[in-house]
């Protein structure tokens, strides 16, 4: 099996996993009241798309640390997929953002059963908020009843509580550095804690901790998992601007729109000319842009040499990923697993 039929053929696993079981928690919701109906089908709308790279790189930690194939394992690693819808949901409403794979996001849906509310915008926004919240919740609750033995469990609960806090404080320091000065070192230090280390080094920690690797190896997978989560979210600022959005599901006015403080951006920013900067700052934030707006901001981060400094950043920060997982005492198969996805999720066009 070639290693892109067995990422397949993982994804399919956790897919299932996770249909299952978001399947039973939002039937048990629609049960209590069936108003609840619409916010239980946010459930699966926050769930039902993504490629599955936290929950496959806490499967390879774990295989990585000599372990072999478990279903409780893949329920486990389907936990922190539900982080991340957490995460998304709460992340479209800190960005106001409209769409997502396409659709319309958790709080524009959801207005379309507030149509009597006195305020429908905020009950939306307050109905996709819960929402996160219920998901998050459920996370803890398929990692903790996956299947694996508790003694396994406890080895990666406290880490568990990093990746919670962690992820907050990066999400926190995106809105506290939205709007600051430009700063490429500090927009750096934001996806550092709101995405790279949720999305590859606490999942392969964590699978590696209920394998219980030992200390050096899971080094290793912190050396790997921090530069590779960077370059993963560098890629993902790039396609948020420059990305087909038949492919990514965005529209890049809504991420323009959001005025996150993005490397790009901040490089872009620091480079500029003074009108440039004027012209940044007037449309960075600002609602509805146009294409031609969209276009100019994209014409000024070529100009700058901005793109080109992310693409750097990229390649110096994956080649430090495949250089820890050549050190690194893992299994053959796990080696190639993750070489192959460092590869993929740093080069990836949607």
């Amino acid at each position: 099996m070639s290693e892109r039929e067995g990422h397949a053929l993982l994804k399919k696993r956790i897919d299932q996993v996770l249909s299952e079981f978001v399947s039973q928690e939002a039937e048990a919701l629609a049960d209590i009241d069936a108003s609840l109906g619409p916010v239980a089908e946010q459930l699966h709308a926050a769930t039902r798309h993504g490629k599955r790279l936290r929950a496959a790189f806490c499967y390879w930690g774990w295989r990585g640390a000599g372990q072999p194939d478990s279903e409780a394992l893949v329920r486990a690693a389907g936990a922190i997929e539900l982080v991340h819808a957490a995460a998304v949901v709460h992340d479209d409403l800190i960005d106001h953002s409209r769409t997502r794979h396409g659709r319309p996001t958790g709080h524009i849906a959801l207005r379309e059963v507030l149509t009597h509310h006195p305020r429908p915008k905020a009950g939306a926004r307050a109905l996709a908020m819960l929402a996160g919240d219920l998901l998050m919740s459920m996370a803890g609750q398929l990692f903790t009843t996956s299947g694996l033995p508790g003694a396994f469990l406890n080895r990666a609960r406290p880490l568990w509580a990093v990746l919670a806090r962690e992820l907050v404080a990066g999400e926190c320091l995106e809105v506290l550095r939205t709007g600051a000065e430009p700063d490429p070192d500090a927009s750096v230090k934001v996806i550092r804690y709101k995405t790279a280390k949720y999305t590859v080094e606490h999942p392969l920690q964590i699978g590696g901790l209920l394998a219980g690797a030992p200390p050096r190896l899971l080094q290793a997978y912190s050396h790997y998992g921090v530069p590779l989560g960077e370059a993963f979210q560098l890629r993902d600022d790039l396609l948020g601007v420059f990305g087909d959005p038949a492919q990514t599901g965005k529209d890049p006015a809504d991420d323009l729109a959001g005025n996150r403080p993005t490397a790009l951006m901040a490089h872009a920013l620091t480079s500029a000319t003074n009108a440039e900067r004027l012209e940044l700052h007037h449309l960075l934030g600002q609602r509805n842009l146009s294409e031609q707006q969209v276009e100019r901001v994209r014409e000024i981060a070529h100009r700058t040499g901005a793109v080109g400094r992310v693409e750097d950043m990229i390649t110096t920060r994956l080649r430090e990923a495949h250089d820890a997982l050549a050190d690194a005492d893992l299994t053959t198969e796990a080696r190639s697993a993750l070489a192959d996805l460092a590869t993929s999720a740093a080069t990836r066009t949607h």
